[in-house]
């Protein structure tokens, strides 16, 4: 108990917060006025808190001014910066002349006012901008209706909401009652918070949206997946602030969504930290989940929420995915980016090495650099107030576990715009993602005698294009040159120039390097194919001088995971070439799908490398491209009334195309707004059968909505369906 002055303002003072040194955060004490009475004192003639009141019209109104209206959460939801309203019924009715009643919110076990967990609400004549307070809007009988203002910077979290009512024995605060308590959370809508987006198209986009599309594939051959992020189902908000819980995140830095992207890029995956996901790269998935089978994040997250144990498996689009649920559902506006050839630079010297031998057959021993096809990491929406003016906005963030940063496997928030410019000694780790979109493929020939010489080097492989989900529809977005300018422009240089200069290691160039040119140049194209089927390799070879050269080729396939890293060589094949002056000669070789089939991984990924040594001169040239076959698609359909609240059917079918039976095949299918997450197993699927499987729902949100579905068996994964449906309302009656 305090005293404190009968002073509508608190003349300037704080009353303290209620002792919970001995309480759990959901045991609160109750507050009681106790101790010695005044003469003539009578508790009855005093106010005493009835009800607080966060269920009634106004919490509509809440939800919908503050964009919460889609949480699947009874609670008072609300946007930090912005007013909200609630009610508090009294026993008898406030009379400002001699009751003296403010608001506390409190947050964790050890409340204090220095740390922002213990907020004083005090009552005020009018809101103002940035700071905390309560106006009395509207007296009713023995009822009080406020209008809350709460800062633009204080703490996302669930606080506990107490009314404090001053007596000239103490403070009485009503008891503890979960139903009050209230939700702060990110507001993009609010110009002081620091996560605020000018655009109302991107803020629907990159915060409302719960349904997203990542993009994989190679860049050849760009392939799509739908992602329901599902930020607003039950559940979600508070497995999403357990994650913080579990990070040992000091609350106190949970206002800062600097501070709580770089925790949570570590807490998505579990390789240090008992995090959210444990990833596998190995192609074998016994004790959980495949990664291509997950549709969603929901699934994910409420799993590890109830378990408090890393959910088996993840790969660098689910990592992704289920980062982008947490950023959005906090209130952080988040993407999704694919970068395609992406480098994994494990010294940072900007260099992905392959090696080949005398004769230019690549050295599968010496060759450790891999390039992974495409690379999925986050992009979060932040002002950088810890770096110079210009680098806030987007920041790379990365859950996928690549390599340790201040000896955890995290990566980012890394400002975009540092990248782009070069500047990587900016906070936090710019050169690590500088390097996943500028490295160089360097060819070498490891010779007998150790000897390394540089045959030729490619400035254009990695990076090539880097992309996201387009604003408003499912189409793609190319946002390469918003992370590097384009190849061979003065801005390109002195953006590498900047980065050297910061301490990046750059071992060898093409200015520090001479190469000798040759007049004969090579490419190759491998022809797109369904899994299952045979295709060709097409090999051209360009002689543009005037002396005739013959040459000894080499054409290698293998089996290789999306990150780049081959299992096994599938295909070899050497021929000799003729090349006269001014001349071009192309060569075919057949791929017969015998020589893959049994061998696939899962995302059906194959790697060429094509190596010719010119016998005249020595020379080597080298090429590499990956080919990702197509995979037989699900195919989805819906009868039944599509309105809120009626029956509707689902059917999903797949048809066997692949040249064996499939065993053991698992279904999955998921429909934010229409259905949770069902799954299905079959023991198996004969080659050219059908099947067919029919699912009931009743819709519970209108508009535009997905359904979402994927396939997976030991011999295919990878294998999606999905299709929009617009829900109608159900029409009042």
């Amino acid at each position: 108990l305090q005293d404190t002055p009968p002073s509508a303002s608190l003349n300037g003072r704080r009353a303290l917060p209620p002792n919970f040194s001995n309480a759990e955060e959901d045991e609160v004490p109750e507050m009681e006025v106790i101790g010695l009475m005044p003469k003539g004192f009578n508790l009855k003639d005093y106010l005493q808190v009835v009800n607080v009141n966060m269920i009634s019209s106004d919490q509509e109104i809440n939800k919908q001014q503050h964009h919460t209206d889609r949480y699947y959460n009874p609670k008072l939801i609300v946007r930090r910066g912005q007013p909200y309203y609630i009610q508090i019924e009294f026993t008898r009715p406030y009379k400002p002349e001699k009751d003296v009643f403010w608001l506390e919110y409190i947050i964790g076990r050890y409340p204090q006012v220095n740390k922002g967990t213990y907020i004083q609400i005090p009552l005020v004549e009018e809101l103002k901008s940035g700071v905390w307070g309560a106006k009395i809007m509207q007296k009713e009988g023995n009822s009080v209706n406020l209008s809350i203002m709460s800062a633009p910077d204080c703490i996302v979290g669930k606080f506990r909401l107490y009314v404090a009512v001053w007596t000239p024995s103490g403070i009485l605060r009503n008891k503890r009652d979960p139903a009050t308590d209230t939700y702060i959370l990110f507001n993009p809508w609010c110009q002081e918070d620091s996560v605020f987006l000018d655009d109302e198209k991107e803020r629907e986009e990159y915060v409302l949206n719960d349904v997203g599309v990542i993009f994989h594939g190679n860049i050849n051959d760009i392939k799509t997946r739908s992602w329901n992020y599902g930020q607003f189902e039950e559940g979600l908000l508070d497995a999403c602030l357990t994650i913080m819980d579990r990070a040992k995140l000091d609350l106190s830095g949970r206002s800062n969504p600097v501070k709580i992207s770089r925790v949570a890029s570590a807490m998505i995956n579990a390789r240090d930290d008992e995090g959210v996901l444990a990833g596998s790269w190995d192609n074998i998935y016994a004790y959980g989940v495949p990664p291509s089978s997950w549709t969603g994040s929901v699934d994910i997250l409420l799993e590890y929420h109830s378990s408090a144990s890393p959910v088996q498996y993840g790969q660098c689009w689910v990592f992704a995915g289920v980062f982008n649920t947490f950023l959005r559902c906090l209130g952080i506006p988040a993407r999704v980016i694919t970068n395609y050839s992406s480098a994994h630079d494990n010294n940072a010297n900007l260099q992905l090495d392959i090696f080949m031998d005398e004769e230019g057959i690549v050295d599968t021993k010496l060759t450790k650099d891999s390039v992974w096809n495409y690379h999925c990491w986050n992009e979060a929406w932040m002002s950088r107030p810890d770096l110079p003016v210009g680098f806030g906005g987007w920041q790379a963030v990365d859950g996928t576990p690549q390599e340790t940063s201040d000896g955890m496997y995290r990566c980012g928030p890394a400002s975009v715009q540092a990248v782009k410019h070069g500047h990587v000694c900016f906070q936090f780790d710019a050169a690590f993602v500088f390097a996943e979109v500028n490295s160089d493929v360097v060819y070498s020939r490891a010779m007998k005698n150790g000897a390394r010489v540089i045959e030729q080097i490619d400035t254009t492989h990695i990076g090539k294009l880097i992309v996201t989900k387009d604003i408003g529809s499912d189409g793609m977005k190319d946002i390469t040159e918003q992370y590097k300018f384009r190849e061979g422009t003065d801005e390109e240089r002195l953006a590498l120039e900047t980065a050297l200069m910061y301490g990046v290691k750059k071992e060898a160039t093409q200015d520090s390097v001479h190469l000798p040119q040759s007049d004969v140049d090579m490419d190759f194209e491998v022809e797109h194919a369904v899994l299952g089927s045979d295709f060709k390799v097409t090999i051209t070879f360009r002689n543009n001088g005037q002396s005739r050269h013959t040459a000894t080729a080499y054409l290698s396939g293998n089996i290789v995971f999306y990150t780049g890293v081959p299992k096994n060589e599938f295909k070899s094949q050497s021929f000799d070439v003729i090349l006269e002056p001014f001349s071009s000669k192309v060569v075919e070789v057949l791929i017969s799908s015998s020589d893959y089939i049994s061998q696939l991984l899962d995302q059906a990924s194959l790697h060429f490398f094509v190596t010719a040594r010119l016998n005249e001169t020595r020379k080597i040239l080298a090429k590499q491209k990956t080919s990702v076959l197509d995979i037989p698609k699900l195919h989805l359909k819906v009868k039944g009334e599509k309105v809120v609240g009626k029956e509707m059917f689902v059917t999903v079918e797949f048809t066997n195309l692949v040249k064996q039976k499939l065993k053991n095949v698992s279904v999955r299918l998921d429909g934010p707004g229409i259905l949770k997450t069902v799954q299905r197993t079959f023991k198996e699927i004969p080659e050219n059968s059908t099947l067919t499987w029919e699912e009931k729902c009743i819709p519970r949100r209108a508009g535009l909505r997905k359904l979402i579905a994927s396939l997976t068996c030991d011999t295919l994964r990878h294998v999606y369906g999905e299709l929009d449906v617009e829900i109608q309302k159900r029409l009042a009656v």
